[in-house]
């Protein structure tokens, strides 16, 4: 069954042409035009992906995240035309899982969609259940234990976790970590996997700013601790 993407800009002409092109690559759409329809059709249509425009009149994208994150952790790919790290850093902050600055070709969007669907399970190789100190990962399932407690994690945030939790002790830098996260994308850079790791702390973390699973390795980058 094709897989549903949401497709939310206010530019009728850059969302119709989006929307044209995911379907000849073979994906079902949805449309939106402000962050208060792409709600509606979120809860209506539950997309296995949304790609969301920032900046939108009414209800923008960075409203829509944080409304969107309260109720599904589907994958985001945010769209954006500004320049800035700051805008992009926000994104992510706000649980997206990857970004595409505008201009864009459709081969990269392309290509970004399919790193994302693939890292939010589609492909999983090996499916297997990861356990460290009272962390437990279930490959298959996606589903992540802390002390027993289920916690809800993006793709993103799952496949870091993943990777720490199958090597504890082990330090891995942030170009080895957004290589893992990366899949088919063409680009990225080592500042979100920062803001990937701080959110994952917030969630997996007692106390997010003395870590006591994810460990900073400085200089180096980071490790899932070996005496957790």
């Amino acid at each position: 069954m094709a897989k549903t993407i949401l497709v939310v800009d206010d530019e009728k002409r850059l969302r119709d042409l989006l929307a044209a092109y995911l379907k000849q690559e073979g994906f079902r759409t949805v449309t939106a035009a402000d962050g208060q329809e792409a709600l509606y059709v979120a809860r209506r249509e539950k997309p296995d992906l949304v790609i969301l425009d920032l900046m939108m009149p009414e209800m923008g994208g960075y409203e829509f995240l944080r409304a969107y994150r309260r109720e599904r952790s589907t994958p985001v790919i945010i769209l954006t035309a500004k320049l800035e790290e700051n805008d992009k850093v926000l994104g992510l902050e706000l649980g997206a899982d990857d970004y595409v600055t505008k201009p864009f070709s459709m081969r990269e969007l392309t290509a970004r969609v399919r790193a994302v669907l693939r890292r939010a399970g589609d492909d999983v190789p090996d499916p297997d259940v990861l356990r460290a100190a009272d962390v437990v990962v279930d490959r298959s399932s996606r589903l992540v234990t802390v002390g027993g407690r289920r916690v809800d994690l993006t793709p993103s945030e799952f496949d870091l976790l993943a990777t720490l939790v199958a090597s504890p002790g082990r330090v891995f830098t942030r170009l080895e970590l957004l290589d893992r996260l990366q899949g088919a994308a063409v680009e990225g850079y080592e500042r979100t996997i920062d803001v990937h790791i701080r959110n994952l702390r917030t969630k997996i973390e007692s106390d997010p700013s003395n870590p006591h699973y994810v460990e900073t390795v400085y200089g180096v980058g980071y490790r899932f601790s070996s005496e957790a």
